[in-house]
């Protein structure tokens, strides 16, 4: 008796990767709008550097440390309800953090927000695959760059609702989130239609040799996107209280340099990618990693937020243009376990950069600011060393 299977859809499905970046861009926008809170709480509330940045700890924590546990669960059965779940918890988490009374309730609040974040992420990294058809390189791309729009886009929702309505104002995120929740809690069932029921190719594919995994080489770029991370989070932490006690400028500048910083990130992924095709995997995160530690160091040389916006602007570019290729390089050294790689570099070694950039709020209470400028410049420098022990590409890898 034989079984009719049905073809691969070819192209992406449009609506369905839309509707998932939307989803993915909602809940990282929670990310990026803790980082925007953090000079508003220091100065409204009075919180220590350490207090604010235990709140980017919490996110960390829970969004992404975690992750790969999520990564894991998804890839034993489906659970397609944490997409507006997902959603809806991580508004629920930032939703209210500008109205808990206390500290303490604050990062219980952030910790909600970041269960949200990690549950939605690896489920919906799975959907946006099936809705890709055989054209999956270009639906993840267009998945991730939603990711990264959201991220920039939560200091531009934040500040302005907290200047209008005060810290109440966070309250008003919860209208997208119940918004996108409703959106894909109706596209449950179009999504999955797109499962494949079948894998008559998986089934071929399983008796084909694979490469052996290469765990020291994919150690080495795990610690690269480490490394990458703690420079990553700890600008995103302290950028806009530099320009604001350094530079002298307003809540609103600040957090307009975080801006600056997030977009030219998204602007240096859809970059890095194929460049990466291209000249190779290993001199695009040489070459990125290199940059970082000159041009962090001259945040602290400039009296003037425009040259540090065109500086924040560039460390974006090359601190975010080499997230995809550690990703590719990670999954390339584990070729039986994509999955773990996957959720390793995507949640672990993001979350061991957030726990660095943690201990630096310590830093700043002891002995200021422009030291932890400093040390985030230093930062970068064990990430470049740890590239060049990379192998080296036979080859420019194909796309």
């Amino acid at each position: 008796m034989s079984v009719a299977v049905s073809l691969p859809r070819v192209g992406v499905d449009r609506r369905g990767i839309s509707v998932l970046a939307a989803g993915h861009g909602y809940v990282d926008m929670t990310q990026g709008a803790v980082a925007a809170l953090l000079p508003f709480l220091i100065h409204r509330r009075g919180y220590s550097y350490a207090a604010a940045t235990m709140l980017v700890l919490a996110m960390t924590v829970t969004s992404s440390l975690i992750q790969p546990l999520f990564g894991h669960l998804a890839d034993r059965r489906s659970l397609p309800w944490l997409l507006p779940g997902g959603v809806a918890v991580a508004g629920l988490g930032i939703g209210v953090v500008g109205v808990v009374p206390s500290h303490a309730a604050a990062l219980v609040a952030v910790a909600i927000a970041g269960l949200g974040v990690g549950a939605y992420h690896p489920e919906a990294a799975r959907y946006a695959n099936y809705v890709s058809g055989t054209r999956r390189a270009s639906g993840m791309s267009f998945f991730s760059v939603g990711g990264n729009a959201g991220f920039a886009l939560g200091p531009v929702l934040v500040t302005p609702l907290v200047l209008a309505f005060g810290l109440q104002g966070t309250l008003l995120l919860l209208v997208p989130a119940l918004v996108l929740a409703g959106l894909l809690a109706s596209e449950l069932s179009r999504l999955e239609s797109f499962r494949p029921d079948r894998r008559p190719v998986d089934a071929v594919a399983s008796t084909a040799p694979v490469d052996p995994d290469r765990w020291v080489p994919f150690a080495q770029v795990t610690a690269v996107g480490a490394w990458r991370s703690a420079v990553y989070f700890g600008l995103q932490s302290f950028v806009p209280v530099f320009l604001i006690v350094e530079l002298g400028s307003s809540e609103a500048t600040g957090n307009a340099g975080l801006t600056v910083l997030l977009v030219a990130g998204a602007i240096g992924t859809l970059v890095g990618g194929p460049v990466a095709d291209r000249i190779g995997r290993r001199p695009v995160l040489v070459g990125c990693m290199a940059v970082l530690p000159p041009l962090v160091l001259l945040l602290l040389t400039t009296g003037s937020i425009v040259v540090s916006f065109l500086l924040l602007a560039v460390i974006g570019f090359f601190t975010v243009g080499n997230f995809s290729t550690t990703v590719v390089l990670g999954q390339e050294y584990l070729p039986s376990r994509v999955g773990v790689a996957s959720g390793v570099m995507l949640g672990a070694a993001i979350g061991l950069g957030g726990l660095a950039a943690a201990g630096l709020g310590l830093v700043a209470d002891d002995i200021g600011l422009r030291w932890v400028i400093a040390i985030v410049a230093g930062l970068a420098v064990p990430g470049f060393v740890t590239a060049l022990m990379l192998p080296r590409d036979p080859t420019p890898q194909r796309s």
